[in-house]
Order: structure tokens, then sequence, then C-alpha cells
């Protein structure tokens, strides 16, 4: 048990890949005694209750059902701000007559701060992804900013946060880095991190448990190595791609191959099916990689920490947003190699396998990596500060 039991409320979006990096996290709270609320979509019921938790209901409108999201970043952006917007109302009608003694919230949760602040109560902010560095403004939000649609948006940000009790009014201020952030991804995938502020921002590391709910998987008895060729849960359907992996892995000597579509492809689009491949619509990612040898990944930043933690080489094939400059960073830290979609034939597929392998750098960096992803101090240590928070 804590010091003391409070009550802890984590602030979430409906994408799963933001929900998995706090579940752990969340669990961890309860064990420890904590009354621990989340709020969010239902869509994600499931995941959040089996922690433990209390879910809080309310209703999103973000596109993650059918993964619809607009190719303009200012729109992207917009749609983040119309969901905030419809939420808050919800999130107050729960909130403001049982205050938590601390929220927890992701980073596209923007009511989780305008509760916190008309409330007095302390934020800590969890970060399922890289954060802003020092020059970070000037760099890369600065371009964003000369888009088109983006003096509307920001107007429209600002007569939100006149009205809604926050009391960080400026749009700037309240988008920047809080006082407190959990980044939850492995250090080593931070780019610019010499230049992250430590003051505010604590690197925890992939917080992971056994999860256990999530299933298990076992070796199958005389398989050599096993290769994990996975998506994630979002950009699945790419049914080309998964023919291509089965042309490139299908009956290779030595390998077994476990290989997730998602929800959006179907078997039947896939053809044959060789003796050493399993196919299926999810799979628990985890503990498979704890096992697998090599891992085909779209390098978003769940999975190429979950690579890194695991310490398995891998075959970068970036799909959207951040997994781009993921992919890179997997290649210049010496444990990957890329391949970009439209190249991903094949023989492709097959000789970066064959490479990665093969290279004891690879494996040596793949291990170094993965003991410092670990050091990090995961679940627990990002327990414990939240914890100093509470005081």
């Amino acid at each position: 048990m804590s010091r003391r039991r409070a009550h802890v409320a984590m602030i979430g979006i409906p994408a799963v890949s933001h929900v998995l990096p706090s579940l752990e996290i969340i669990r961890e709270l309860v064990a420890r005694g904590h009354r621990v609320t989340y709020a969010n979509d239902p869509a994600v019921a499931g995941l959040i209750e089996a922690t433990g938790a209390e879910f809080v209901p309310y209703a999103s409108v973000l596109p993650v059902a059918d993964n619809d999201w607009p190719e303009d970043p200012v729109a992207v952006m917009g749609v983040f701000l119309d969901d905030a917007v419809q939420a808050l109302p919800q999130l107050r009608a729960v909130y403001d007559r049982d205050p938590a003694d601390l929220y927890l919230y992701d980073i596209g949760a923007y009511p989780a701060r305008v509760l916190a602040e008309s409330q007095g109560r302390p934020l800590v902010q969890l970060s399922p992804t890289y954060v802003g560095w020092e020059g970070y403004e000037e760099e890369v939000a600065a371009h964003l900013w000369q888009l088109p649609g983006a003096d509307t948006y920001r107007a429209r940000f600002t007569r939100w946060l006149a009205g809604c009790g926050a009391t960080t009014t400026d749009m700037d201020a309240f988008c920047s880095r809080p006082a407190h952030t959990l980044a939850t991804i492995p250090e080593a995938m931070q780019p610019h991190a010499d230049r992250v502020d430590t003051g505010t921002v604590t690197f925890v590391g992939p917080c992971f448990g056994t999860r256990a709910d999530t299933g298990a998987w076992t070796r199958p008895a005389g398989a050599g190595k096993v290769l994990l060729v996975s998506l994630g849960s979002a950009f699945t359907h790419r049914p080309e791609f998964y023919r291509q992996c089965l042309a490139a892995y299908g009956d290779l000597p030595g390998w077994h191959v476990v290989l997730q579509i998602g929800k959006y492809t179907d078997p039947s689009e896939l053809g044959a099916i060789a003796s050493n491949v399993e196919v299926h619509s999810w799979v628990p990612q985890l503990a498979i990689l704890e096992q697998a040898d090599a891992f085909v990944t779209h390098a978003g930043m769940g999975g190429s920490s979950e690579g890194l933690f695991t310490g398995v080489p891998m075959i970068a094939v970036p799909q959207a947003s951040d997994q781009f400059t993921n992919a890179d960073r997997l290649v210049e830290l010496g444990v990957a190699r890329r391949i970009d979609t439209e190249e991903a034939t094949a023989e492709a597929l097959r000789t970066a396998l064959t490479e990665l392998a093969a290279d004891p750098e690879v494996a040596r960096r793949s291990a170094q990596l993965r003991a410092a992803a670990r050091a990090e101090g995961g679940t627990t240590r990002a327990a414990g500060l939240i914890e100093e928070l509470l005081g």
C-alpha cells in the first residue's frame, strides 16, 4: 500500500496505441491501493476495466473506429479540438462532483488539463511518443503554423480556452510541455534527447507487465527461429504487403512465421498459406516478441518500443505519421532495416531478414538497447513518481 489512498483520474482517447502504454501504470496504481478512474470512449472499456480501474465513459468523436483521419495536419489538429470541445462537458459532469486528487492524461486529451487547472489539482502527462525539445517550436511547430487553416485553428482554440475554465488561456502555453511528463518510450527513440528538459520530462521507458489478460503464445516445437509480422492496429488493410511477406517467408528453412493481418484484411485475400506460417487478425504481440528472433513492424512507437524492450532486430515498413521518423531512428540505432511499402517486394523482405539475422553488430546493439530500456524503470518507476506528486 502507498502512503495514502488517493483518487487518481486518467483521461484518455480511444486510439488503442494510446491506451495500451498507460494500462500497466493504471494497474500498478490500483494494486498500490489507490482509487483510479479512467475516462475514455466505451470502445476501449474492456482494455481499461481489466486493470481494476473504474471505467468512466464519455463519447469521443475521434475517427478511430474506421481510421478515417484527415490527411491535412491542420485538419487532424482540428479533429482533436472538436473532440475536446464536446468531451469536456461530459467529463465535467463526472469530475466536478467527484474531483480527482491528481489527473493523468494522454497527449491528445486536452480536457484533462482544463479539469486540473479549474480544480487546482496536479497534472501529469503520459506521453506514448517523443516529447518536445529545446528548439522544437522553431524547428518543427513554426512550419505547421504556416500551413493553410492554421490561423483559423489557433483562433478557435483560443476562444475555447477563454470560456472553458482553464487558467492557462494562451494556446501556445496550454499546448506546450506541462510541468510533469512521463514519457513511456525508450529514451533511445527520442529525437534530440540531449535537448529535452529533464526537469519536466522523465523517460520511464516502456511500461509493460505480464499482460496475462491479453493472452499467451507458445513457440512451436521444432521452430528454429521465429519471425513476427505486424503492422499494428490501425494501418492494417495491406493485403498485397502480406502476400509479399508470404512469398518471402513462406517455407523459409528454419523459420516459423506469425502474421498478424488486423481486422481490415480478410484471410481469403492472401492466397496459399505455407505450413510454417500462422495467420491471425490479432496476436499477443509482446508475448511473441519475448520469444522471437526478428520483427517486421510498421514502426509505430508502441511496436518500436516493444522491439527495443525485447531486443528483437526489426524490419521497419512505415505506413503513416511518425512511423517514418521512427523507422529512420531504428536504423540509426543499428537494430533495423527500413523498407518502404512500395519497395517491400518478397526479394527485398527476404534479403533484409537474412542480413539482420546474420549481423553480429545488430545482435550486439539489440542486446545493449534492450538492457537500457529495461533499466529506465518502467511501470514501477512511473507509479512511484506519481505517488511522489500525491505527497
